[in-house]
């Protein structure tokens, strides 16, 4: 009777297993993986001059923990930041650096001036690169909202 009890006990344990790493695996599916879906909170918006012009760089939140959140400008000015940090944030527009135009034309920086951009938008205002010139503030909330934002020089 030994024999008989102790595989059964056996098959028991190995059901038990498959059955607990089904359910991780139905869990997961059921989920989703990390990663896989699209983010619940975002920012979106376009970036522009006063003028009306399309700007380049990157838009680049300064969380309340010091953090910068980056995103680029596409070429029509527009841009989305995914997980944007939640609160109060300090919002910066930094050029990309030395580029060529859309022109073909490649240009310097000027002393005190912004970097042209490398997406044929114009660079935007050297005083919103840095967190103690920009005036820029923003207040993120959970979900998706949009942020436009117009430089002035």
């Amino acid at each position: 009777m030994s024999k008989d009890f102790a595989p059964r006990s056996g098959r028991r344990v190995l059901v038990r297993a498959l059955g607990g790493a089904l359910l991780v695996v139905a869990l997961v599916f059921l989920t989703g993986c990390p990663g896989s879906k699209e983010s619940a909170n975002s920012v979106s918006g376009k970036v522009t001059l006063k003028s009306g012009e399309k700007v380049s760089g990157l838009v680049v939140f300064v969380g309340p923990d010091n953090k910068e959140y980056t995103t680029p400008v596409k070429p029509d000015g527009t841009y989305t930041l995914s997980d944007p940090p939640i609160g109060k944030v300090k919002v910066l527009v930094k050029s990309m650096g030395l580029g060529v135009p859309a022109a073909g034309k490649i240009e310097t920086k000027e002393a005190g001036g912004s970097m042209p951009s490398t997406s044929g938008g114009a660079a935007p205002p050297a005083k919103y690169a840095m967190a103690n010139t920009s005036d820029l503030t923003y207040e993120v909330k959970p979900g998706k909202q949009t942020y436009d934002i117009e430089l002035t020089p």
